[in-house]
């Protein structure tokens, strides 16, 4: 009883620390940050380096799924098409700004 108690613990805890973007890479996220010049846009925006746009109290970003979204709004905007795969690996990047589990 106890082995199986401990299992659905290890499930259960498993579960609310997945990796919201499993199949992307940070530094591929990095990559393709700096190529599509993303922040440009954020230093037009905010000024500075641009990453303010990440922490501000008022961002509308606070889902790993409205992260998408912006994505799409962002890419839209700037003429750029991204992939699913791009996309997780921008999530994985921009995870560091969010935190999501």
């Amino acid at each position: 009883m106890k082995l199986l108690t401990a299992l659905m613990f290890m499930a259960l805890a498993g579960t609310a620390t997945a990796n919201p973007f499993p199949n992307g890479n940070a530094d591929t996220g990095k990559k393709l940050f700096d190529k599509n010049k993303c922040s440009s846009c954020h230093v037009a925006m905010l000024g500075g380096d641009g990453s303010a746009i990440f922490t501000r109290p008022n961002r509308k970003v606070g889902t790993p799924q409205q992260m998408l979204s912006q994505m799409d709004a962002c890419s839209a905007a700037a003429g750029i098409t991204l992939s699913a795969d791009e996309k997780q690996h921008l999530g994985a990047y921009l995870n560091r700004y969010y935190n999501f589990k």
